[in-house]
């Protein structure tokens, strides 16, 4: 398990082997790339290290940046840390970091900071003030300071990017069984459980809300889907609904997980809750009943898709 960190705590004796980037949804194509860190790291006897920004840059220099990530920072921090590196250091982007040159990142972060002996960066990797450095800049400075700069392929990186890119389209589309295969793991929304309604509950479907705190996470599209959480070292499967509520007058979007046998109270508990697979759109139906109806249903077809791939 690797440690966790930010640039100030840092100290190692042993140098180490560096990949610089913002890893949202630590997807196949970061994986790979993490993998071959690691691997590296054991061969030639260095510390795996990945330095990674938070808040995302586009956070703090474009101030209307709507942007949506695919992790929170603790969600990728933890999806990051199973994949078995030495450190995870997340430095605190802000405005006066961005303004530092080229050189003196170099200088003060990696080199004196991590004593790296190598660098891995993908051929279009921008850093520095204004990102106006280049990985020609890098291999330069690695001569000078003594590293080495080895690259990503552009077929890498481009699957890095292409991957991202299609994650985004399908969790907006709502095609989570896609999201999950180019993730390698079950997208996950994680966020503590608050009062609702209590409109479920008279309908025989009680339901947790989910509310998530990290305004900048992609939320799927808007409709049912069955899910997992582990609550108290238990599996616990469900149904969850993301939307408005619209039979009932919903104001806003909510969050809603109905789970299956379990009736623990766990109002003001942190869950993560995974999604499996999606059922339906949202709909508004013309009566409590006929909502109560297709509840029913879509309790019937997750239980059968649950009992068909996880049991």
């Amino acid at each position: 398990m690797g440690n966790v960190i930010n640039i100030e705590s840092y100290t190692s004796d042993v140098p180490a082997i560096v990949t610089i980037g913002t890893f949202d949804g630590v997807h196949m194509g970061h994986q790979k790339i993490v993998k071959r860190l690691i691997k590296m790291a054991k061969q030639d006897g260095l510390r795996s290290v990945i330095l990674t920004f938070f808040p995302h840059p586009r956070m703090v220099l474009q101030t209307d940046a709507n942007i949506k990530l695919i992790n929170t920072i603790d969600e990728r921090r933890e999806i990051l840390e199973a994949l078995g590196l030495d450190y995870l250091i997340i430095q605190k982007f802000t405005p006066e970091f961005s303004r530092l040159s080229a050189e003196d990142f170099v200088k003060q972060i990696l080199v004196d900071k991590l004593r790296v002996k190598k660098v891995i960066i993908g051929y279009d990797h921008r850093f520095g003030r204004n990102r106006n450095a280049s990985i020609e800049d890098m291999k330069a400075f690695g001569d000078v300071y003594g590293f080495e700069v080895e690259e990503i392929s552009a077929q890498d990186v481009d699957d890095v990017a292409v991957s991202s890119t299609k994650i985004r389209k399908a969790l907006n589309a709502g095609d989570i069984d896609k999201v999950n295969t180019f993730l390698g793991y079950q997208f996950m929304l994680t966020g503590i459980v608050v009062k609702g309604k209590g409109l479920g509950r008279q309908f025989e479907f009680p339901t947790a809300n989910i509310h998530i705190e990290e305004t900048y996470k992609l939320i799927p599209k808007h409709g049912a889907y069955v899910v997992v959480a582990t609550i108290d070292d238990k599996e616990v499967y469900g149904m969850m609904n993301i939307g408005v509520n619209p039979t009932v007058q919903g104001n806003g979007e909510t969050i809603e997980v109905h789970f299956f046998d379990f009736n623990k109270d766990i109002y003001g508990s942190k869950i993560k809750v995974s999604l499996l697979h999606r059922l339906r759109d949202e709909q508004k139906f013309e009566s409590v009943d006929q909502l109560k109806a297709q509840l029913l249903k879509d309790k019937q077809t997750a239980q059968a898709y649950i009992s068909e791939y996880y049991s």
